[in-house]
């Protein structure tokens, strides 16, 4: 079995081109499966059924898992056997009338258009570094990128040109997206003016900076938004991904298509997009229930 799990590992690996979180992770899950099968005797892999299978999501339950990670485990599971019918080192799948365990699934904070003009107004600029953090905060919210995105981009990522930023996003994939007028030029003013001051005697391509004049950390920059989140009197939950999901709410909210949502966000699938529409329900219907003056219950006779 352990053969198998390493064929697969190669081949999400070197044909996927996954990441190596999302590798590691495979791993992790299939090297507890492969545990779990040897402490029940099941040596062959098609000497696992449907029951086995099940009982395994029962020990996990049982263990304290989550229904979330359980989901991923079984999804995980599943991926394998498929890929062990493919290369025929199985003759059948296990997993075919398994249903993945189905979990509730956390709507993320999204920051109100008020609390963004909020977040990003920096009127007292005193250094590079705010002029820098202004440009990484500005660009985040108008790109919806990843912060592993952002920290590993390039000055020759961004056509000032064209109006557009060149992303890697998971699994080196790449992806366009534009750049609106006011993004550019602040982007202009910091490569032009600010970064040349930030890079001291460093020789690198990379296009924000640390105060050392090297590239800028996940960390480094997680500690800066907290910091200004705080200064500003951002009360929400505030992460790098707080401003993805501002992003594309926004932009689903004031009517964009949703395919060319999923396309800047880099999803591979759309579903993962929807998500977006969802919250965006969530507050209509908030909305609906605050302010509509028969809305709730009281106003209606009993």
């Amino acid at each position: 079995m352990q053969q198998i799990i390493n064929e697969f590992i190669d081949f999400i690996r070197l044909e996927k081109g996954l990441s190596p979180n999302t590798i590691q992770s495979y791993n992790r899950d299939l090297k507890q499966y492969n545990e779990y099968l040897t402490e029940q005797k099941v040596s062959h892999i098609d000497n696992v059924d449907r029951i086995v299978i099940q009982k395994y999501f029962a020990h996990l339950k049982k263990e304290g898992k989550s229904s979330k990670s359980i989901a991923r485990l079984a999804a995980t599971i599943r991926s394998f056997h498929q890929f062990a019918i493919r290369e025929k080192y199985a003759v059948k799948d296990p997993t075919i009338l398994i249903e993945t365990p189905k979990y509730e699934q956390k709507l993320p904070d999204v920051l109100s258009e008020d609390e963004v003009n909020q977040l990003l107004t920096f009127s007292h600029i005193t250094n590079y570094r705010d002029e820098r953090d202004r440009v990484m905060l500005e660009l985040l919210y108008g790109t919806g990128v990843r912060v592993s995105e952002l920290i590993q981009l390039k000055v020759e990522d961004v056509n000032l040109t064209m109006g557009f930023v060149r992303v890697f996003g998971k699994g080196n994939k790449e992806r366009i997206v534009p750049l609106g007028e006011q993004l550019m030029n602040i982007l202009r003013h910091y490569i032009q003016e600010v970064r040349p001051n930030l890079l001291k005697k460093e020789v690198t391509d990379v296009l924000f900076l640390n105060a050392r004049g090297g590239s800028l950390s996940r960390q480094g920059f997680w500690k800066i938004l907290k910091k200004i989140g705080l200064e500003k009197g951002i009360t929400k939950t505030l992460t790098p991904h707080t401003l993805r999901h501002s992003f594309a709410t926004h932009l689903l909210e004031n009517g964009a298509d949703l395919r060319a949502v999923q396309e800047m966000l880099g999803h591979s699938d759309i579903s993962t997009t929807q998500l977006y529409t969802h919250i965006s329900r969530k507050q209509i219907r908030d909305m609906y229930m605050n302010y509509h003056p028969r809305a709730k219950k009281e106003h209606y006779n009993e």
